[in-house]
């Protein structure tokens, strides 16, 4: 299943590569797409649902990143 989030604090590619390698770290996780255009907006496909405190905290081994679901 696919859904949408904001990642703040995306301003490179680094931050790109560095945030898409933690997110796919995480079982659930099987594909995540993270855009500089729009910044930080983030399409995660995962195999179970992982909620947006899960994702934060898998975020929290980087600093500086904030995840947001966005609502359709």
């Amino acid at each position: 299943m696919k859904r949408k989030f904001q990642i703040n604090g995306i301003s490179c590619s680094g931050c790109v590569n560095r945030v898409k390698k933690v997110l796919e770290a995480l079982p659930a996780v099987e594909k995540t797409e993270v855009f500089l255009n729009p910044k930080g907006a983030t399409i995660i496909t995962m195999k179970e649902t992982l909620t947006v405190d899960e994702l934060q905290k898998q975020l929290d081994n980087l600093e500086g990143y904030t995840i947001e679901e966005i609502k359709k």
